[in-house]
């Protein structure tokens, strides 16, 4: 008679001969609450979790390296592939981060300033929604989703009518704007921000507010205290959720910022609640800033790129008619600009938190080294210590909590 061979099995990380409830399980990387590659490496004492690990890597480009084999205007675009929920604000930080190496900053125009912030701010605004729905989800509030990615949608028609894209926008340039804004783009945006301050008060918080299940799953779920928010360098709503009052915009001002009225808010809730009632008022906030900024637009001169021929193109009508600035213009594209050696860190309030780029230039058309220092890097470090004691079920909502998109995480 055949004996049949018996394999023994072996199972990676998972032990069954125990008497105890302790096991190790992995959470993602295809988890559709994992919030892009993440693997969590849960160690479990019955639903309570005793060890967390993130482990990062599954989407890695290097994109650090590619940027030091581009040219700077080559690499701008690459930056809408990191935070992928609000593009024009990695490609801001750039474009910020090569004007300052190149001394330009201030010869930027007004009316490219207005745009960019515009930009900036209505990003900050579908970024925010867009966090709101999944996070719904993932809690198990459907309804909220297909509100809050109602009125994205509307927000992305905008920016496409500006620029052509919905996703990855590349659309700032170093030294300024590619595109004036269409005729009657101020109008649609001035009924666009009614709708969202409607839907923020009737809908979402309506919705959510005083919801039993949602607060049950959100409060005091996640706390982050002062002492782990210094400890693990967290920024952006996470850092203002526990307490501290630091915007990047109102510490340390860059574009109009300085010159616009709103208000920076603040929680002491520490907790996954705390944050979320931030996040709402943080879009009223942008709404604010977008309704002060159509006004500004109209009374800028329509010029749309700094004039620093050493550095930028010339204008199409100069390039048509000028053999020098057709000159400068092939040199510029083909050969890249030559930055002065030196090197700059710019930090800039992502829609995340921090973002800050690092550009060591030793005179070349390429970066020596860029760094990119992310924040949703910072917030999956966090969950390492923010984890631990919590229940199984509340792993999904604090993951959502912090608002990681891991693009920029495994750059």
């Amino acid at each position: 008679m055949q004996q049949t061979n018996r394999l023994r099995p072996f199972f990676e990380n998972l032990t069954f001969d125990r008497d105890d409830n302790h096991m190790v399980i992995n959470f993602g990387p295809q988890h559709p609450s994992a919030h892009g590659q993440l693997r969590l490496i849960l160690e479990l004492d019955g639903e309570e979790v005793v060890k967390a690990n993130p482990d990062i890597g599954y989407l890695h480009r290097g994109m650090e390296k590619m940027a030091e084999n581009m040219i700077y205007n080559e690499f701008l675009p690459t930056t809408d592939r990191m935070d992928y929920i609000a593009s024009s604000s990695n490609n801001y930080g750039f474009a910020l981060a090569v004007e300052k190496l190149l001394g330009i900053e201030d010869k930027v125009p007004r009316r490219a300033k207005v745009i960019r912030t515009m930009l900036l701010e209505l990003n900050r605004i579908i970024s925010h929604q867009f966090w709101l729905a999944t996070h719904a989800l993932d809690v198990g509030a459907m309804s909220v989703f297909l509100y809050a990615f109602r009125e994205r949608e509307w927000g992305l028609d905008l920016i496409e009518d500006y620029c052509g894209a919905r996703l990855t926008h590349s659309a700032i340039r170093i030294g300024g704007v590619p595109l004036d804004l269409p005729e009657g783009w101020t109008d649609n945006l001035a009924k666009y921000l009614d709708k969202v301050e409607r839907a923020v008060k009737e809908d979402y918080e309506a919705l959510l507010d005083e919801n039993r299940i949602w607060k049950m799953r959100l409060e005091n779920v996640g706390i982050i205290d002062k002492e782990m928010a210094r400890s693990w360098a967290v920024s952006g709503i996470m850092l203002r959720g526990s307490g501290f009052e630091w915007d990047l915009r109102k510490e340390m001002p860059y574009e109009l910022y300085e010159e616009l009225d709103f208000d920076i808010p603040i929680s002491d809730k520490m907790d996954s609640y705390g944050r979320y009632k931030l996040y709402m008022e943080e879009i009223r906030q942008s709404v604010r800033i977008l309704r002060q900024l159509i006004p500004m637009y109209h009374e800028s001169e329509p010029q749309l790129m700094a004039n620093v021929p050493q550095y930028i193109s010339p204008t199409k009508e100069e390039q048509m008619t000028q053999n020098y600035s057709l000159m400068q213009h092939f040199v510029l594209v083909t050969q890249g600009m030559r930055p002065p050696v030196g090197e700059v860190y710019v930090a800039t309030e992502s829609p995340k938190g921090e973002l800050g780029f690092y550009i060591n230039s030793q005179g070349e058309p390429y970066p020596y080294r860029l760094k990119i220092r992310a924040p949703s890097f910072f917030h999956t470090g966090i969950l390492q210590d923010l984890l631990v004691g919590c229940q199984l079920a509340d792993v999904v909502t604090i993951i959502g909590s912090t608002n990681i998109v891991f693009g920029e995480v495994d750059r």
